[in-house]
């Protein structure tokens, strides 16, 4: 990886070829990566093992998309990256198309001497439409925007 930017377009690229151990290459040893819902893999391994679970159950004909990437540099050996995605494909725990999802993954990156660029940690967001903050209901969370709040 040449490039920070090159861990969210590796991770898309990777993601589509349903590549697990290709996005565990992307990070190095002991990162962390925090899922859309909040569970916490903390090794390159675990990242690797949680990945190929999801391709063999409910991601197999998943397309991710990155709709926008930034990096901002924090010095020469360090940068943060965000990568707006889109995903289509996916199938619900019914064998169904489960829809359109969008979401943003943020990684933060440092560049290695031996391998170039590598994430030492990442976080997937999905977002909802018209949502500001989640409201914790009963035993599930639902989406509000609290602007409309009087």
């Amino acid at each position: 990886m040449e490039d920070p930017q090159d861990i969210a377009t590796g991770f898309v690229d990777a993601w589509n070829r349903k590549d697990a151990e290709g996005i565990a290459e992307l990070f190095v040893e002991d990162a962390d990566f925090v899922n859309v819902v909040g569970l916490w893999w903390r090794t390159r391994e675990h990242i690797r093992r949680a990945h190929h679970e999801g391709f063999t159950r409910i991601f197999r004909h998943s397309i991710m998309e990155a709709r926008e990437v930034t990096v901002r540099n924090l010095g020469q050996e360090v940068a943060v990256v965000h990568c707006a995605w889109t995903l289509t494909g996916q199938d619900s725990l019914e064998g169904r198309d489960a829809g359109r999802r969008r979401g943003i993954i943020s990684f933060t990156t440092v560049r290695t001497p031996d391998q170039g660029w590598r994430a030492v940690a990442a976080q997937n967001t999905d977002r909802i439409n018209g949502a500001e903050t989640l409201i914790a209901t009963g035993d599930s969370l639902q989406g509000a925007d609290y602007r409309q709040r009087g």
